[in-house]
């Protein structure tokens, strides 16, 4: 029975350098591409789509420095943001509570009672959405395109995948309900339909393996049919270890410049990613490549 919760980082691949397809910031680290093209493609959201809860990290650690602060510890509040996203980073890709479990084990460390992880990750949630509710404001009246807040190029590659015929799935740490929101704020739910998936408060009761496993059963497709795009490590570890085509997306969420952010890229090669893009911005490259044009 393959594993379906996830598993924390594990490095499988050492750094090695690709090359880069001609005139483009595509690099291809292994050719993991079938004999027939994609049929069936998967997307993690935030930071490979969607940039409207970029900054996030700013609101969680901060967060988790005052209930760690609550404890019996002598520790500054310097020492423990460093502890903190020490350990965020780490967990970075799966979903949410799992940074709240460790959250929880780090109050019991300090002598303190934790709260339920469940409880930590709505007053996240809670923080979070007042940082970005103007984002969605901003969206929700059309102040803002959604180009303004989606990696570039996201909207070419999905409807390039969509001219050819690919089916595609979208699979979040982010709890589902926003999740559908979002996607559609930003425009970009048509293109999935029915197959948005996302975190839910019985955390066991999903992961992105479970979503992959379903999408290959209930298509009855060979899995080097299937190419799976994020900027996280798990979906790109599952989609890797099943067979399928890995496209890692090492997106600078703030900075948009075209440049693959270093950790992303390192973490990303590290699981066993083919390619390595900063973003869709050369979607067409891209595209043409994985069907051998």
């Amino acid at each position: 029975m393959t594993e379906t919760h996830e598993h924390d980082y594990r490095r499988r691949v050492e750094e090695i350098s690709g090359a880069f397809l001609p005139g483009t910031s595509i690099e291809i680290l292994a050719d993991g591409r079938g004999d027939q093209p994609p049929a069936f493609a998967l997307f993690d959201f935030d930071g490979t789509l969607s940039l409207v809860r970029e900054g996030w990290v700013d609101v969680m650690v901060p967060m988790m420095v005052e209930i760690l602060q609550r404890t019996a510890t002598d520790e500054s509040a310097e020492q423990l943001a460093e502890v903190c996203r020490e350990f965020v980073d780490e967990l970075t890709g799966k979903q949410t509570i799992y940074q709240m479990i460790r959250l929880a084990e780090e109050v019991e460390r300090r002598g303190g009672r934790p709260d339920d992880p469940l409880e930590y990750k709505h007053l996240y949630h809670d923080r979070l959405m007042e940082r970005i509710e103007g984002r969605r404001d901003r969206l929700r009246s059309g102040e803002a395109p959604p180009e303004e807040m989606l990696v570039p190029g996201s909207l070419e590659m999905l409807q390039g995948l969509a001219e050819r015929g690919v089916t595609v799935y979208l699979a979040s740490g982010t709890d589902v309900a926003y999740v559908r929101e979002e996607a559609e704020l930003l425009g970009i739910d048509g293109f999935f339909g029915s197959h948005i998936y996302g975190a839910v408060d019985d955390f066991r009761s999903f992961s992105k393996q479970m979503v992959i496993e379903r999408l290959l059963e209930e298509n009855r497709v060979e899995v080097s049919r299937l190419v799976g795009f994020g900027d996280g490590f798990v979906e790109i570890d599952n989609v890797k270890s099943c067979g399928g085509l890995a496209v890692g997306v090492a997106s600078d969420e703030s900075a948009r410049n075209g440049r693959a952010d270093a950790w992303k890229r390192d973490r990303l090669v590290g699981v066993g990613a083919d390619v390595i893009v900063p973003d869709f911005g050369e979607a067409g490259e891209l595209l043409n490549w994985m069907w051998r044009g």
